[in-house]
């Protein structure tokens, strides 16, 4: 597969996050693109889409687990859990969307529906996300601000990796070559994240009363999806089970994610960039048909997803040649490639930043 990067322009935001609206200003570049949207209808909701993709989704999810019980103690068991581990990520996408107020216009409604896929059906804090979603929106790729790109297991600049020693030092080093090996532990990550954040005891009595209700629905999934497992089947097929499944879920939800972002532009913590700019010029959107829209869950739309959060999700690929040709008339380069073309450009900027620690070998 090929790259293809088109010139296009620059602008302000529909939305800074799942809930935040950057202001406009009218004569921006962003607010003519804005406007272009708007006329065109597509922000407005599509109920119909949605009601059909979350009724088929709840339905293959129950028939899921409908499946493993009636299957019992037997290792064709491992099959429903590669199955469940696609479901998951579908139902994880649902709630994605329910983050970003694409599904509903009551706020409330959203966050009914993003908590009890989150939540309750997957095990994840919706809460905690949503925080954290917020502050990526905001500033993609933007050191110190965006917070998909902090230190942690995989450093994202070479001021990151420098600055390890000892195993991180290590881990930074062959990143390139653990990465996908390491997405086998995301889902995991992220249940631990969800419960650290569950047992946090901060924020006002509002926000304290909505974690005590997301910390009911999550502690009800933990323990009702471990009790299953246990009870269905012998202890080390539960095991194995929750291996393969949270392993599959984890690859699933990161290969789906680590396009977006990764190996794309980072701004420094002094930088300054419009609003238009740094959603375009930090997303890559990826080429594909409708299978890749539905397997990605939109996801493959990130520039138009980032510039309008709220946009529902069918719509974004009829935005796409809007933002496409705004863009190259305003000279704002817009990046759209082949999804394992995408990864080979993530793994050449991981084994990039890693690059100091190899002074034996490039330096």
């Amino acid at each position: 597969m090929t790259t293809d990067i088109m010139d296009r322009g620059t602008g302000p935001a529909d939305h800074a996050g799942p809930t935040a609206s950057p202001p406009e200003s009218r004569g921006s570049e962003y607010a003519a693109l804005s406007r272009e949207v708007k006329t065109s209808g597509l922000l407005k909701r599509r109920p119909g889409y949605y009601s059909a993709k979350v009724g088929a989704n709840l339905l293959l999810l129950a028939a899921g687990w409908t499946a493993f019980v009636l299957i019992g103690q037997s290792w064709w068991q491992l099959l429903t859990a590669a199955f469940l581990a696609v479901m998951f990520t579908q139902t994880g996408f649902i709630g994605h969307d329910a983050g970003h107020h694409q599904i509903a216009a009551s706020k409330r409604v959203n966050n009914l529906v993003g908590r009890l896929h989150a939540d309750l059906l997957i095990g994840l804090s919706y809460g905690w996300w949503i925080s954290k979603h917020n502050r990526h929106h905001s500033h993609p790729n933007h050191v110190d601000r965006d917070p998909d790109i902090a230190d942690g297991a995989i450093a994202f600049t070479q001021d990151q990796a420098r600055v390890r020693s000892g195993a991180f030092a290590w881990l930074a080093r062959h990143q390139a070559w653990l990465f996908f090996p390491m997405l086998l532990l995301e889902g995991l990550a992220l249940h631990v994240a969800g419960v650290r954040a569950m047992l946090e005891r901060t924020g006002t009595a509002t926000s304290r009363t909505a974690k005590l209700a997301g910390s009911g629905l999550l502690t009800a999934h933990l323990v009702g999806y471990l009790a299953a497992l246990f009870l269905v089947l012998s202890p080390v097929q539960a095991v194995c089970f929750l291996l393969v499944h949270q392993g599959l879920f984890g690859l699933y939800m990161g290969c789906s994610f680590a396009p977006n972002h990764k190996g794309m532009p980072v701004f420094a913590k002094e930088d300054k960039i419009d609003f238009l700019r740094r959603q375009v010029l930090t997303s890559r959107n990826i080429r594909g048909h409708r299978f890749t829209d539905f397997a990605l869950g939109g996801l493959n739309y990130q520039i138009e997803h980032h510039l309008f959060p709220s946009m529902p999700r069918p719509s974004l690929r009829h935005a796409q040649q809007l933002v496409r040709t705004f863009c190259a008339r305003h000279d704002i380069a817009y990046l759209e490639t082949g999804l394992f073309t995408s990864y080979a450009q993530v793994l050449r900027h991981l084994h990039a930043v890693g690059g100091p620690l190899r002074p034996e070998l490039e330096y």
